[in-house]
């Protein structure tokens, strides 16, 4: 495929001054245009298999703040929807699926996961089409740990215990359900690539939930075989893994073992330490806490001086910790990109 972009430069190796900048969740709430979108919709996953509604506010941040990339408008659970689950969103709630079991990982619909899958290719072709080659197109999907959570649970909670005591209890059918997303997510990621996106970012927002063993289990094994699957079909694939909440020890070890291109790390690390532990060894993205944006001034200034101060001299791409939330002024979004550049 041909790379486009500064944000794919710097997964290729370049080192870019000003950094190139996107932001987590920058497609949503918190914009007017976003949410006259979404009311046109019908529903929020209405909204992620349309696509010319999905292109349209995949473009819309890049298209406000002149962002360095657009990512894709979706959401992780259109996997196991894909796979055969009912999967709901509930206004002021968020998402609602049947808890899955035993018998039910085992009538997981693999074979046309994909195929279902077909708007997101063409929201996809869409949105490369009208970005240019100025600008990276990211693709992406939930790690197969974080999907679990929510379909063991049936929502989301805050602290995984039900898919934590499946593990425990099924440890068999936890390794099933992993592996059948761990090739839903390897096909899809592949259908995204081909469909333009320059690269693909991995979210594992849960695994800092997880023991020792349980990482190893449940979250490093299935990102080392999705990266590697991902490469084998896709060889000029760029991944950036995402494994929020698991602390710099962690960190070096997921990217050691993984094979990312690319490390985003959570607003709990310290830039200097991902300067010196991490980014010898991959792209960094990030890390401002989505709550300064929120506050914006002088503080936020501040702390966007002191990460590029931190990690502008190696391979770095300008980010959130976390997503932007909807509370947040899109005028503090532009004032975040013009003092990145600044």
């Amino acid at each position: 495929m041909v790379a486009h972009g500064r944000v794919r430069q710097v997964l290729d190796g370049g080192v870019l001054h000003p950094p190139p900048v996107w932001l987590m969740r920058q497609a949503g709430r918190y914009l007017p245009e976003y949410r006259a979108v979404r009311a046109k919709a019908g529903s929020f996953l209405k909204l992620c298999y349309d696509p010319v509604r999905a292109a349209e506010v995949t473009l819309q941040p890049v298209t406000r703040f002149d962002l360095d990339a657009a990512i894709l408008f979706s959401d992780i659970l259109v996997v196991p929807h894909a796979l055969g689950r009912r999967v709901d969103f509930v206004e002021g709630e968020g998402p609602r699926l049947d808890p899955i079991d035993v018998r039910a990982i085992e009538r997981l619909e693999i074979d046309h996961a994909v195929e279902r899958l077909s708007p997101v290719m063409e929201t996809l072709v869409r949105a490369r089409d009208a970005l240019g080659a100025a600008k990276s197109l990211i693709g992406f999907c939930g790690a197969p740990w974080t999907v679990a959570t929510y379909m063991i649970a049936g929502r989301g909670t805050p602290d995984q215990a039900p898919a934590l005591a499946f593990a425990k209890a099924e440890p068999e059918a936890m390794r099933q359900l992993l592996d059948v997303l761990t090739e839903a997510s390897v096909e899809y990621l592949t259908g995204q690539i081909r469909a333009g996106a320059d690269l693909v970012q991995v979210f594992d927002t849960w695994a800092g939930v997880l023991d020792d063993d349980g990482f190893d289990e449940m979250v490093l094994r299935p990102m080392t075989e999705l990266v590697k699957a991902l490469k084998a079909n896709e060889p000029g694939a760029r991944v950036i893994g995402f494994p929020k909440g698991i602390g710099m020890g962690r960190l070096k070890r997921f990217v050691e073992k993984t094979g990312v291109d690319g490390i985003s790390i959570d607003m709990t690390v310290e830039p200097v330490m991902a300067r010196d532990l991490l980014q010898p060894h991959v792209a960094v993205q990030g890390n401002l806490d989505p709550a300064l944006l929120v506050a914006g001034g002088e503080a936020m200034d501040a702390a966007i001086d002191r990460i590029k101060q931190a990690l502008g001299d190696g391979r770095f791409i300008f980010n959130l910790g976390h997503g932007i939330v909807p509370e947040t002024p899109p005028e503090n979004v532009a004032r975040l990109v013009a003092r990145v550049r600044g």
